[in-house]
């Protein structure tokens, strides 16, 4: 990880090396966390928050599935994520952390008196899957473990023990080999990676899982639908058999720290190099992010820098 100088905490720039929470704090001996990731690029206007509205609003929603109401309303945390950004000077792009945790004062299962707490913290962090994977697509194993069931936890909270599930799957495919996990839904059907959602492509449709096959509910997801409706591009959400994997023209990945991914081998079947469709919104998803696609300019939240430094929480 690349270290910046600052993270916000509970209000206030503090040094990265003293962002420190107690040993005994409940998210750390119970997973009752929340967070986000977000990203900001560098345009021609200065850097930029990709959909940052829609990132605090789905941080409140997974706060508020698990009980943990947040101290600062979303205006100050948006300040508090420009202000980050402006006191590490990452004017060219970064990835961002808020992070929602029942902190120290209670042990046990009922956490409804610990205290919440809130950071931000901010990095230089480029390709998370790799230059290479992004632009020749990389290799996926189907994992042995399940995606829990939105029956069993909420799936579409982004919560912090949750992603346990997505952690054994990763490690698992790693260690075979591979640089991705893809998950099945306990139905047997596919769910998504270990922290992207999945798009098939085949006769020209866009294929992928609905929100109720225990899938988040992707803000990058969203964005490629969006996308692939003003290119023209038959869209279809419905569950997809392994197999059909193998069978695909194309297939990619999507999520914050992901990107927009090619999968070029699923399984050891070769699905081959990005295709026309995959390049096609992979092109259109980057250029709204750089500012470049003025029909998309309302997902971006400018920064300004010099002012952001300076402002109170």
């Amino acid at each position: 990880m690349q270290e910046a100088e600052k993270i916000w905490m509970n209000g206030s720039l503090v040094d990265w090396a003293d962002a420190k929470v107690h040993v005994l704090s409940h998210a750390l001996h119970y997973g009752s966390s929340v967070f986000e990731g977000i990203r900001a690029y560098a345009t021609d206007q200065g850097p930029a928050v990709f959909r940052l509205g829609d990132h605090l609003k789905r941080l409140e929603r997974s706060a508020s599935t698990y009980y943990m109401p947040i101290p600062f309303d979303r205006d100050a945390l948006r300040t508090a994520v420009h202000q980050v950004i402006a006191a590490n000077g990452l004017t060219e792009g970064c990835y961002i952390r808020p992070l929602v945790w029942r902190g120290y004062g209670v042990m046990g299962l009922f956490p409804l008196d610990a205290p919440v707490d809130v950071a931000i913290a901010a990095w230089e962090w480029g390709a998370y899957l790799g230059e290479e994977g992004l632009e020749h697509g990389i290799r996926a194993k189907t994992s042995t473990w399940r995606r829990i069931g939105s029956t069993t936890i909420p799936a579409t909270a982004k919560a912090g023990g949750q992603y346990l599930n997505s952690i054994l799957a990763k490690i698992e495919t790693h260690k075979a080999g591979y640089q991705e996990a893809i998950l099945l839904n306990e139905a047997g059907y596919v769910a998504d990676g270990s922290g992207e959602n999945i798009f098939v492509v085949r006769d020209g449709r866009l294929i992928t899982p609905p929100v109720n096959a225990s899938i988040l509910e992707g803000i990058t997801r969203d964005c490629i639908l969006q996308l692939a409706r003003e290119e023209g591009i038959e869209i279809v959400e419905r569950e997809i058999a392994r197999a059909e994997l193998y069978l695909a023209d194309e297939v990619f990945v999507t999520g914050t720290a992901a990107e927009v991914c090619p999968i070029r081998e699923v399984d050891d079947h070769l699905v081959g190099e990005p295709g026309p469709i995959t390049k096609r919104l992979q092109a259109r998803f980057f250029a709204a992010t750089l500012g470049r696609d003025p029909r998309s300019a309302d997902w971006l939240d400018h920064v300004d820098v010099s002012a952001s430094a300076e402002q109170p929480t």
